[in-house]
């Protein structure tokens, strides 16, 4: 069973993608007394009429209502809405923001990549935007129902359009209190930059892997060839990385290799796009760290070679 806080949050959540991501942090906010607003698109009718339910290794739970929405338009201004889309999807914001967004709002882009505040930052403006990196082990397995295999913290950054450390910001420690109410880790970064680069340590490797190898989290580390293959990416992501500053020490690296060893076998949520034949959110994980080394100078040829081999596959698999 799930402990929570007896306490509820004073501020309303829109969640832009209720999907294995969104979807389970929206539920979990929900189910300690937020506001939470969610934007569907197939499952919205099975939503509307059944809730969301949630199998978790934290403790299995059922929200037979919630506030599902097919469009925005439909929805209420909040006071945090939350990116849970993939990146791929990214192209919406100008129409799914606006309706949303108050005097007071703070938009958090819960994405993968790099870069991925910044579209939200062109519409609302940068001090509006806060990036979140989640460390989660979720799939969608059926409408409406999500299944939470492992993990699940946190790391919260303001974004500030030069990439400068902004500090922790009110709203950063506003949002932390309502998710760590719904026993959700958090993580307060005063760097945004140089958390995402961080996870870029853990999401080139094993998502682009994931895709190339056909293979999951256990059989990737249970090969020796593949794992070393992965430390050697993760090791040009902490070149590129130094080549803007920002230093991620060879115990960072090990201890995701740890982690990864120790997860229980994941499909990547990369190798699931793959599988249903979506787009794979290549430029963001990818293609913008890759034009950032290059730009400094950095050589990092075995992500530019999974970068190529990438492209080749997602255009190959979406032409079947």
């Amino acid at each position: 069973m799930v402990l929570l806080n007896n306490s509820q949050s004073d501020r309303s959540y829109a969640i832009l993608g209720t999907g294995a991501l969104g979807g389970f942090y929206g539920a979990r906010l929900q189910q300690a007394g937020a506001e939470v607003h969610f934007l569907l698109r197939s499952d919205y009718q099975h939503v509307r009429q059944h809730g969301l339910t949630i199998d978790s290794v934290q403790g299995n739970f059922k929200l037979p209502q919630v506030h599902a929405y097919a469009s925005v338009e439909q929805m209420p201004p909040c006071d945090v809405i939350v990116v849970a889309l993939k990146t791929t999807q990214n192209y919406l914001l100008p129409q799914l923001l606006p309706p949303l967004v108050s005097e007071t709002s703070t938009v958090l882009v819960l994405q993968n990549g790099l870069g991925v505040e910044a579209e939200a930052a062109q519409i609302v403006g940068a001090e509006k935007v806060i990036g979140g990196l989640c460390f989660l082990c979720s799939n969608k397995i059926a409408p409406g129902h999500i299944h939470h295999l492992d993990y699940g913290a946190i790391a919260l950054g303001h974004y500030s359009d030069d990439n400068q450390p902004c500090g922790i910001t009110r709203q950063m420690s506003e949002i932390a209190d309502d998710f760590r109410r719904a026993n959700v880790s958090i993580d307060l970064k005063d760097d945004l930059f140089l958390a995402r680069w961080q996870k870029l340590v853990w999401n080139i490797p094993f998502n682009g892997l994931s895709v190339v190898l056909n293979a999951t989290t256990e059989e990737m580390m249970t090969n020796p060839a593949v794992q070393k293959l992965a430390e050697q990416i993760m090791r040009e992501v902490q070149m590129a990385a130094e080549a803007y500053g920002r230093s991620l020490p060879d115990s960072y690296i090990q201890k995701m290799l740890d982690h990864t060893a120790k997860m229980k076998p994941y499909r990547t949520s990369m190798k699931i796009d793959y599988d249903e034949r979506r787009p794979l959110e290549i430029e963001a994980i990818f293609g913008k760290p890759l034009n950032l080394a290059q730009q400094a100078g950095a050589q990092i040829p075995r992500i530019e070679m999974l970068y190529q081999q990438l492209q080749f596959l997602d255009k190959q698999n979406r032409s079947v």
